[in-house]
């Protein structure tokens, strides 16, 4: 039996991860977080198997966090992170474990099948010396991706514009394009939406259906529909709904902004 916490800052994601742990007879789950000061402090008591840990939980980053964990208590880490494609080819080169949100069933047993591997053959200083790699790779690739400045090319009747990554508000899915909502400007560019969401992962971006991703940072006005999807307006004046699909998303995303939240 192996112990599991998990620690992310987003209701849903724990939810998620909390159903996922209790379809594995092997899994007990002893505690879930969505704060890094609960999290070290039941890990230093609790001493888990294994840890669900998020890469950007608020106040102590995930990375903050594993590197305080007592060396000699060290669990098995499995990261979990939505738009860090930066921190993904980390991950490919180390033996320490990662979820992609939004991940699946298979996914999650995929992931946890290698786990179960790693806790059989692996000793607590191969375990240490993977975690220090990953760690380091992760910062490395996060400054280099601060360091720049990210443009993306797009066009606009017959004209080719360069972009400012932090001005778009919006990225829709449209056939072959995707369309980008600059103020009150709209341009296309001949991508998929996946493409653009790793384009936009430096900006606080939020998916609000399967067609649509936000920049948050832009959102002026949050009201709801009679059936509960959330209306966002954007700085520009432009008007977009969630999805049924993404409503608690969206709803776990605004409830972080409150006080006292």
């Amino acid at each position: 039996m192996m112990d599991v916490v998990i620690v992310d800052d987003e209701p849903s994601a724990r939810r998620t991860l909390r159903e996922f742990c209790a379809r594995e007879p092997d899994l007990q789950v002893v505690g879930e977080f969505g704060d890094s000061a609960g999290a070290l402090e039941a890990i230093d008591v609790k001493a888990p198997h294994l840890l669900f840990l998020d890469i950007q939980i608020d106040g102590l980053s995930g990375i903050q966090l594993a590197r305080t964990i007592d060396p000699s208590r060290l669990p098995l880490i499995v990261f979990v992170t939505a738009y860090d494609s930066y921190a993904l080819e980390a991950f490919e080169v180390s033996a320490v474990d990662y979820l992609l949100k939004p991940f699946d069933d298979e996914r999650f047993r995929r992931t946890l099948a290698r786990v179960r591997r790693r806790r059989e053959a692996e000793s607590l200083t191969e375990r240490q010396q993977a975690l220090t790699q990953v760690l380091a790779q992760i910062e490395r690739s996060a400054r280099a991706s601060a360091d720049s400045r990210p443009r993306i090319l797009a066009e606009s009747g017959s004209r080719m514009h360069m972009l400012d990554i932090a001005q778009v508000e919006v990225a829709e899915a449209d056939r072959n394009y995707v369309k980008l909502i600059v103020g009150r400007e709209v341009y296309l560019t001949r991508s998929t939406l996946q493409q653009a969401e790793k384009a936009l992962q430096s900006q606080s971006t939020l998916r609000i259906s399967r067609s649509c991703i936000v920049n948050m940072t832009h959102v002026r006005e949050v009201s709801r529909t009679p059936r509960g999807d959330f209306i966002l307006v954007l700085a520009g004046g432009t008007t977009v709904s969630s999805s049924e699909g993404y409503r608690d998303t969206v709803r776990d995303y605004l409830a972080q902004l409150k006080f006292g939240a």
